[in-house]
C-alpha cells in the first residue's frame, strides 16, 4: 500500500520554520556522530591497535553500506505510512544499538576473535539498517515539508550539522580514548551512541504534529514506481554522478587514520583528532558553497555546476599531495584542505538533491531520495572495500605501507577527475535550482 498525500505545502506556505530545520539538523548531527565512530575510530582500532588486516573493517563497513541498498524500499514504506517520525526514531534506536555493539565486538576480538567477529557482523548489519531507515526518512521529510525557496539552504544546513556531528564526536572520542584499551573503546563508543539516540529522539519528537494526514490510499507497485523514477533523465544522470563521486570520496575514507598511524606514527587519539580536522574542513567547504550560491546566484561564482567541478578537482589535487606525503609533511593542513574540497562538491550535490527530489512530483520524493541514497551506499561500500583491499595488496607487493597508501590516493584522485567531467556534463542540461539563472 502507498499513500496519495494531500499537498503538504499550499502555494506560498512557508513550510518548516528555520527552527524546525535546525531540529532536523540535530538528528543528522546524532546520526553522523555514531557513523564516524564506526567507520573511522573502530576501523583504526582494528587495523593499528589490534593489528588486523585492513580488509576486515573494510568488509564490515561494506556490509553496513550493503544494507542501505534497501533505502528505496524504506522511503517507499515511510511514504505508505504517511509519517516519517517513527522511521527516524526507530532507525536511530537500531543505529545506536549497532554502534554500541560494534564497540563491544571490537573489544572482544582481542581475547575471543571468532565471537567478536560474529558480533561485529551483527552490529554492522544493524548500523546499516538504522542509517538507511533514519537517513532516508529524514531527507524525505525535508524534501516534502520545506518550502521550495528554502530547500537548498535547508539541505546545506542539515548536512553541515551532520559534519558537525562528525567533528564533535571525533574530537570527544580522541580525548577520551588515550591511553587506548579495549574496555575504554567500548565505554566511549557505547556512551556516545546512547547520547546520540537521546538527542535525535528529542529533536524530532512532535515535529510532524501539524503535517496533513494521507488523503487516500491506493495500490502502487514498488517496481513500477522505481522504474518510473529511473526513466526521468535528471534523476538517472544525478544517480550516476552520485555513484562515481562517492566512490571517489570513500576510496580513502577507511585508510586515512591508519595512514596517519603507520606512516606518521601518530597515536589513536592524534589520528582521530586529525579526522576531526578533516571534517571541520568539509564543513568550511560546504558553508563556502552555500554563501557563494546565495551572494552570487545567477553568476559563475554561484554556479552549483561550477562548485561541483571545483570541489572534485580540488579533492583530486590534495590526494595527489597526500600520495607523496611523508613525515614532516603538514598532515593536519592536508587533511583539512582535503575536507574543504570534499565539502565543496558535496554541498553543491546536496543542494541539487533537495531540489530534484520534488521537481517531477512530490508523491515520489521518497523514492528519489532512496535511489540516490542507495547509489551513495553502494559507492561507499565498494569504495571502502576497494581502498582497503588495494592497500593490503600494495603492502604485500611492495613491502612498504607508505607506497600502498599512495596507490589508493592516486586511484581516488583519478576517480575525482572523472566525477568532475560528469558534473560538468550534467550541469549543461539541468535547469536552474538556486537563483534565477544559477546552473544546476
Amino acid at each position: 500500500m502507498a499513500v496519495t498525500m494531500a499537498p503538504r505545502l499550499a502555494c506560498g506556505a512557508p513550510g518548516l520554520s528555520w527552527f524546525g530545520i535546525f531540529r532536523l539538523g540535530l538528528v543528522q548531527t546524532a546520526l553522523g556522530g555514531v557513523v564516524v565512530l564506526c567507520t573511522s575510530t573502530i576501523n583504526r582500532a582494528m587495523v593499528v591497535e589490534l593489528a588486523l588486516p585492513a580488509t576486515l573493517p573494510g568488509l564490515l563497513v561494506a556490509l553496513h553500506y550493503a544494507m542501505q541498498m534497501l533505502r528505496p524500499r524504506m522511503g517507499h514504506g515511510s511514504d505508505a505510512g504517511g509519517r516519517r517520525t517513527p522511521w527516524i526514531i526507530g532507525g536511530m534506536a537500531v543505529l545506536a544499538l549497532g554502534g554500541a555493539g560494534a564497540g563491544f565486538a571490537t573489544a572482544l576480538m582481542e581475547e575471543h576473535f571468532a565471537l567478536g567477529l560474529i558480533m561485529a557482523v551483527s552490529a554492522f548489519v544493524m548500523i546499516g539498517a538504522g542509517v538507511g531507515a533514519a537517513g532516508t526518512s529524514l531527507l524525505t521529510l525535508l524534501a516534502g515539508e520545506v518550502a521550495p525557496a528554502r530547500r537548498a539552504a535547508a539541505g546545506t544546513i542539515v548536512w553541515l550539522m551532520m559534519i558537525m556531528g562528525f567533528a564533535i564526536t571525533a574530537g570527544i572520542a580522541g580525548r577520551l580514548l588515550d591511553p587506548f584499551s579495549p574496555e575504554r573503546l567500548f565505554a566511549v563508543v557505547g556512551g556516545l551512541s546512547a547520547a546520540a539516540f537521546v538527542l535525535a529522539s528529542l529533536s524530532v519528537l512532535g515535529i510532524e504534529r501539524h503535517v496533513p494526514r494521507p488523503a487516500e490510499r491506493r495500490e502502487v507497485d514498488f517496481r513500477a514506481a522505481l522504474a518510473s523514477v529511473w526513466a526521468e533523465p535528471a534523476a538517472r544522470q544525478f544517480t550516476i554522478f552520485v555513484f562515481i563521486s562517492m566512490l571517489a570520496y570513500s576510496a580513502a575514507d577507511l585508510i586515512l587514520e591508519p595512514f596517519a598511524g603507520e606512516v606518521f606514527g601518530l597515536s589513536i587519539g592524534q589520528s582521530t583528532a586529525l579526522a576531526g580536522q578533516q571534517n571541520a574542513g568539509t564543513a568550511l567547504g560546504m558553508a563556502l558553497v552555500g554563501l557563494m550560491g546565495s551572494l552570487f546566484a545567477g553568476r559563475a561564482l554561484g554556479s552549483l555546476r561550477g562548485w561541483r567541478v571545483v570541489g572534485c578537482i580540488a579533492s583530486a589535487l590534495m590526494l595527489v599531495l597526500l600520495a607523496g606525503a611523508r613525515p614532516g609533511f603538514p598532515l593536519g593542513a592536508g587533511f583539512f584542505l582535503l575536507g574543504v574540497g570534499n565539502g565543496a562538491f558535496a554541498a553543491a550535490a546536496i543542494a541539487s538533491m533537495m531540489q530534484l527530489a520534488g521537481r517531477e512530483g512530490e508523491e515520489r520524493a521518497g523514492m528519489r531520495m532512496g535511489l540516490w541514497g542507495a547509489a551513495q551506499a553502494i559507492a561507499f561500500g565498494l569504495g571502502g572495500l576497494a581502498g582497503t583491499v588495494l592497500c593490503d595488496i600494495g603492502r604485500a607487493v611492495t613491502g612498504e605501507a607508505s607506497t600502498a597508501y599512495s596507490m589508493v590516493f592516486i586511484v581516488e584522485a583519478l576517480l575525482f577527475i572523472a566525477s568532475a567531467v560528469l558534473a560538468w556534463r550534467i550541469g549543461a542540461t539541468a535547469r536552474p535550482i538556486i537563483g534565477k539563472e544559477a546552473q544546476a
